[in-house]
């Protein structure tokens, strides 16, 4: 098992467009990952990324980390986005690959916090991630957002959060 990140693989870009939009994606707005993630592949800027969670070459998982999750917490950033596990591959921490790549990513690239927007409680916390506040998104819902370090972080801070 492993973490990819398309920057570094793009052979597997279309077939990470196909896995988030079906996860994802409604009809009316597939083309933002497309978008994203293409656009995502070249940028001189350190967003955004995209990962896959792969065993073997199947995809089982994916998380992207980009700049806004369309929530009202727009001074924070980046964003960890769209993390999803196959169902059967679920209980088995690998969520974690992915979230520990893009906090090293981020952290490489100079941000010393990572952001999650999730109804989920109790699913970060386990990861060490803060809760920090509610978010609004565009339609009216609100989300948790969560925080966690990284590695500049813990490096300023000595321990971390």
């Amino acid at each position: 098992m492993r973490v990819i990140s398309l920057r570094e693989e793009p052979v597997y870009t279309q077939a990470a467009i196909d896995f988030f939009q079906s996860r994802w994606a409604t009809d009316s707005n597939k083309m933002i990952y497309e978008d994203c993630i293409v656009h995502g592949l070249t940028t001189e800027s350190p967003l955004p990324r995209w990962y896959l969670l792969l065993e073997g070459d199947r995809i089982i998982g994916g998380a992207g980390l980009i700049t806004n999750d369309f929530v009202s917490r727009m001074d924070l950033w980046p964003w960890i986005c769209a993390v999803y596990v196959e169902e059967e591959y679920r209980g088995h921490a690998y969520v974690s690959r992915l979230l520990e790549r893009a906090r090293e990513d981020a952290g490489k690239a100079g941000y010393s916090y990572v952001y999650i927007c999730t109804d989920h409680v109790g699913l970060y916390e386990h990861y060490n991630y803060e809760y920090i506040g509610t978010g609004y998104h565009p339609r009216g819902e609100a989300s948790r957002i969560y925080r966690a370090g990284t590695e500049k972080a813990e490096n300023i801070n000595g321990a971390g959060i």
